[in-house]
């Protein structure tokens, strides 16, 4: 069955020629100052639909999204990301994903990068058991024109990550399967990236791969929905200024068939469709 992206698309394009009229602040170093100690870089930017390893937390609609980090010459960082949510990644309250990220990245060789850091992820004012740590690892490189990324993020067992109902019908009892159940969550993933000569266009590539519970969490959601699953996206970024504009093809093997049992917690509120098949996202973004 074909899928119209046309009505997204369309608000998303409104939206978005909205956003570019914001002000961004581009602080420019002179060439002759001395390295800082500490920096601030950070983001802002809108997403037609905010997919977490390839499945909608925003309930395949548009979604704004900004964060902030701080660094030290080093290697030490932090910074915090958030994202509004609708659907399947909400928790109630504010329906707002917030991501506290600490880490330490250092170079170890000519052109490799080891990042080594934990995530933890919040839901402010959200249901009870939601929020969850996640260490990870990341090594970065270069080969050819292409920048290369690997990683490997693993959560040990968590409430908030186990599998305390066996299905959407268990769900809607109220009724847990196995209350207290504790889980632990593993992703591996690989991106590559790279600019086309003398254009302000960059080509990206990612898989990854989902290792968890394979039913639903505390709350109803879960962060490997049917256990075992892969994701990829296959996009491009055009670059104007501090401003990006993207376009990406999202998608996953998780089948109709593989999630039926979770139903109807994982689908689209508004009419039940997939948030997991493929689709497009179209992305602006200012970086300062």
């Amino acid at each position: 069955m074909k899928k119209s992206f046309a009505p997204s698309a369309l608000r998303f394009a409104t939206v978005a020629a909205a956003f570019l009229y914001l002000p961004v602040a581009v602080h420019a170093e002179e060439a002759t100052e001395a390295p800082k100690a500490v920096t601030v870089s950070g983001t802002v930017g809108l997403v037609s639909d905010y997919r977490f390893r390839g499945v909608s937390q925003s309930d395949r609609s548009v979604a704004i999204q900004g964060g902030f980090t701080v660094s030290h010459q080093s290697g030490l960082y932090g910074s915090v990301w958030a994202s509004n949510l609708s659907g399947w990644g909400t928790f109630g309250g504010s329906n707002t994903e917030l991501d506290l990220v600490g880490g330490f990245k250092r170079e170890i060789g000519a052109g490799v990068a080891v990042d080594v850091g934990l995530t933890w992820y919040m839901y402010p004012a959200g249901a009870a058991k939601t929020d969850f740590g996640e260490p990870y690892v990341k090594v970065s490189s270069t080969v050819g024109p292409a920048s290369v990324l690997v990683g490997v993020a693993y959560a040990p067992k968590q409430q908030a990550l186990g599998k305390w109902y066996n299905s959407g019908a268990s769900y809607a009892t109220g009724t847990p399967d196995k209350p207290f159940a504790k889980e632990d969550n593993l992703y591996l993933w690989g991106d590559v990236s790279g600019g086309v000569p003398n254009t302000p266009v960059t080509l990206k590539a990612h898989l990854g791969y989902s290792k968890g519970n394979s039913g639903l969490g505390p709350n109803g959601t879960s962060v490997a929905p049917t256990g075992k699953y892969f994701d990829w996206m296959l996009g491009t970024d055009f670059a104007l200024g501090p401003v990006t504009l993207g376009i990406a093809y999202v998608d996953t093997d998780i089948s109709e068939k593989k999630a039926q049992y979770l139903q109807p917690n994982f689908g689209r509120v508004r009419d039940g469709a997939s948030i997991s098949k493929a689709t497009v996202v179209f992305s602006l973004s200012a970086s300062f």
